[in-house]
C-alpha cells in the first residue's frame, strides 16, 4: 500500500510499522495509529488520501483485535512505556556507537528510526521536554553522519554543539537549535575517544534532512552485524553516569488525601502514568525525571490537579 505524494511526512513512520509486523507488533501498531491520526489532519478529503487512509484505520483495527491480550494495547499506560523504552533502546544504541566513533548505516537507521518513535509517542499526549531533545538530536545526528560519510569526511564523535544554527528539514522548519553539549543522553567517558568536554561547542553547517535518503524497509537495523547488538534484541547497559539531581522539596512522608479532595478514574490513572514514566526513567538512571514524575503523581493524589 503506498503513501500518497500529500502524505509523504508520515512514509517513514508506515515503513517502521511494516518492517516491525513481525519484529514487534505493539510498535508496528503504535507506528500505524500515528501514520493515521497524522494524515487526517494533513488531507482527508483527496480520494486517494481517503483510501489510503481507510484501509489504514481497516488495519489498526485487525491488528487491536489479534493483540487484544496484549495489555500494551489496551492500557495506553503500558503502551506508551513500551514505545518510549524502545525508542531509548534504539537511541542509546546509536549514541554509543557514536560516542566510541564506530560510524555506520545500521547506527544511522538506529537514530533515524528513534526519531520517528519518538514522533510516535505524540499519540499518548504531549511529549516531554526531554523526548523532544532526544527526537531533535536523533534526527539531527542521523542527517549530520549520513552527510559526512556521502561527502567521505570523517563525522565528530558524540555531542556538537549547534547554538543559533537553524536548519530546514522534511518536517518543517525549526530554529535556535539547543547547545548539545549539555544534551541528556549519558555523557561521554574520560577515555573515550569521544571526548569532547574541553573542546566546547563546534560550528558546522547546518544539515539538510531532505538529503537523508533511506531505502524503503531499510531504515530499522535489520541486519545489525553480530557484533553491534540488535538494540530491540537486548538490553542496553549504559554506562552510569553521575547525574545532577534538582534542589526539590522532599516528598511527605505520610500522604494524607484531603477530606474535599475527589480523585476520578482519570485522575486514577494519570497518576499511575506518572509512576509509569518514573520507573521507566530509572531504568536509564535518570533520577532528575524520576523524582520529578513521582512528585507530579502526589500532589495530583493530594490536590486532584496537576
Amino acid at each position: 500500500m503506498a503513501v500518497p505524494p500529500q502524505l509523504k511526512s508520515i512514509q517513514h513512520h508506515y515503513r517502521t510499522a511494516l518492517e516491525h509486523d513481525k519484529r514487534d507488533p505493539v510498535v508496528a501498531y503504535y507506528c500505524r495509529l500515528y501514520a493515521m491520526q497524522t494524515g487526517v489532519k494533513l488531507d482527508s478529503k483527496t480520494p486517494e488520501c481517503r483510501k489510503f487512509l481507510v484501509k489504514l484505520m481497516d488495519q489498526l483495527e485487525m491488528m487491536k483485535q489479534e493483540l487484544s491480550t496484549n495489555e500494551s494495547i489496551p492500557q495506553e499506560v503500558v503502551g506508551n512505556a513500551h514505545i518510549e523504552n524502545y525508542a531509548l533502546k534504539m537511541f542509546l544504541y546509536a549514541d554509543n556507537e557514536d560516542r566510541s566513533g564506530r560510524f555506520h548505516k545500521n547506527m544511522i537507521k538506529s537514530f533515524y528510526t528513534s526519531s520517528l518513535l519518538f514522533d510516535v509517542l505524540s499519540v499518548f499526549g504531549e511529549l516531554s521536554e526531554e523526548n523532544i531533545e532526544h527526537r531533535k538530536y536523533a534526527r539531527w545526528k542521523a542527517a549530520y553522519i549520513h552527510n559526512c560519510l556521502k561527502s567521505g569526511e570523517t563525522p565528530q564523535a558524540g555531542p556538537i554543539g549547534m547554538e543559533g544554527e537553524a536548519y530546514d528539514d522534511e518536517f518543517g522548519t525549526e530554529a535556535g537549535s539547543p547547545s548539545y553539549a549539555s544534551f541528556g543522553a549519558p555523557q561521554p567517558q574520560p577515555s573515550s575517544s569521544a571526548d569532547l568536554a574541553d573542546q566546547g561547542p563546534a560550528s558546522i553547517p547546518p544539515p539538510n534532512y531532505s538529503t537523508i535518503q533511506v531505502p524503503p524497509g531499510s531504515h530499522a537495523p535489520a541486519n545489525t552485524p553480530a557484533d553491534l547488538p540488535h538494540p530491540a534484541a537486548e538490553p542496553m547497559k549504559p554506562v552510569p553516569v553521575p547525574r545532577a539531581v534538582p534542589v526539590t522539596d522532599p516528598l511527605p512522608l505520610n500522604v494524607i488525601q484531603q477530606g474535599d479532595v475527589r480523585l476520578t478514574p482519570e485522575d486514577f490513572t494519570r497518576a499511575q502514568k506518572y509512576c509509569k514514566y518514573a520507573g521507566s526513567a530509572l531504568q536509564y538512571e535518570d533520577v532528575a525525571t524520576a523524582l520529578q514524575n513521582l512528585q507530579k503523581a502526589v500532589k495530583l493524589l493530594t490536590t486532584g490537579k496537576e
